[in-house]
């Protein structure tokens, strides 16, 4: 059995074998505004372990935050169960749940000292005195906010105030944490910054955190494993080198990072190699156990970072393949240049190759004749 440990070395729970969070086959489903039903979530099932930062991750709408609520009992579902390390939640209201929540807004309170809001949880339990005042400093001492226990939150920064947030949902010992957008309110720096503080506060602590967001930079860099939502449904779980390395389907490729995401007809199969016909152009792709039939519609799908820029009378590394085409645009974006490049008649691919030197953004300009080169094995054959 695993145990998670406080900074000052009292245990604070022993976990089993246990799931952390199960979300088994949720539905929610809300009343519309002219009597109608909307699917917020349909069908859902996940397996969170402890320990895990866990992602939920897609666009606006998609019922990653109804999902959230549901585990932490603000909203129950309309149809299956959420349990918590083996134990049924049912209709169990939220302050009876072994989690707490940190929302983008940090709802403090701003006539009280920041020790005053972050003890204010555990003055509402009759924790004594003493005890508060030690989990107190020692969760400040965690989120480096040491000797700021008297000040306000207005004379904090943002991200000063999202730690005093963060703090006061620690000092309690959830279970589980749930984190809905929490970093939505800061500048892209201060963001950054603070995913890499969570991480590092999560792997000191031990506890399962549950996110969400809908930045799927913020989740590669955070997550162990990620789930991948759109209209209500999961569509992928998986760690982030997964979800992003092997989609799927398309709206997971489109998604997670940028794609060269190109319709087209299977032309030939070479075992589990597909020849995709686009625009009258072969490109080569690996199927990846993908069922697919010779003329069958699919997406071939290419990271832009995974193709080599040559000159045509360069040579192709050994197993790779390339196809000729002209550059039709070229941005420079600091760490590396992105080249438009038209294949066929009108099909195009984006390549995005890395400026090792300052000669290597201005290689290739406009109008210049070109190869295309990639290992077919990082290319993919999509079928939905």
């Amino acid at each position: 059995m695993a145990q998670s440990v406080d900074l000052s070395g009292r245990e604070l729970r022993t976990s089993t074998a246990l799931p952390a969070v199960e979300v088994r086959e949720v539905t929610k489903v809300f009343p519309g505004p002219h009597g109608e039903t909307v699917v917020a979530v349909e069908d859902v099932t996940l397996t969170i372990q402890e320990g895990e930062f866990f992602s939920l991750l897609g666009p606006s709408g998609c019922g990653k935050t109804t999902t959230l609520r549901m585990i932490a009992g603000f909203e129950l579902p309309t149809r299956g169960e959420i349990w918590i390390h083996g134990r049924p939640m049912g209709s169990t209201p939220p302050y009876r749940r072994p989690v707490n929540t940190v929302f983008q807004n940090y709802a403090l309170f701003p006539h009280m000292t920041i020790y005053e809001n972050v003890a204010f949880g555990l003055e509402m339990e009759g924790v004594p005195k003493d005890e508060i005042r030690r989990r107190v400093l020692e969760v400040l001492e965690l989120v480096r906010l040491p000797g700021m226990e008297s000040r306000r939150p207005r004379q904090l920064s943002g991200g000063q105030q999202q730690r005093v947030a963060l703090a006061r949902a620690l000092v309690k010992q959830p279970e589980v944490l749930l984190l809905d957008e929490p970093l939505g309110a800061l500048d892209l720096k201060l963001r950054k910054a603070m995913q890499l503080e969570l991480k590092h506060i999560q792997h000191r602590v031990g506890i399962t955190f549950i996110y969400v967001t809908h930045d799927q930079e913020e989740a590669l860099t955070m997550s162990d494993r990620i789930a991948v939502m759109d209209r209500g449904q999961v569509l992928q779980v998986g760690a982030p080198a997964e979800i992003y390395e092997a989609p799927v389907n398309r709206f997971v490729a489109d998604f997670i990072g940028e794609s060269n995401l190109l319709e087209g007809q299977i032309a030939r199969l070479e075992g589990e190699r597909a020849l995709i016909y686009v625009d009258g152009v072969e490109l080569a792709a690996h199927r990846h156990a993908q069922e697919v039939q010779l003329h069958q519609a699919v997406t071939f799908a290419l990271r832009p970072e995974k193709i080599s820029l040559l000159a045509t009378t360069a040579e192709v590394a050994p197993g790779h393949v390339s196809v000729t085409g002209v550059v039709e645009e070229r941005v420079y974006i600091g760490t590396d240049t992105r080249y438009m490049v038209r294949i066929g008649d009108q099909a195009q691919l984006v390549v995005r190759m890395q400026n090792l030197t300052h000669q290597d953004a201005d290689h290739f300009q406009p109008g210049d004749r070109v190869q295309l080169s990639w290992d077919p094995a990082v290319a993919r054959v999509l079928v939905e």
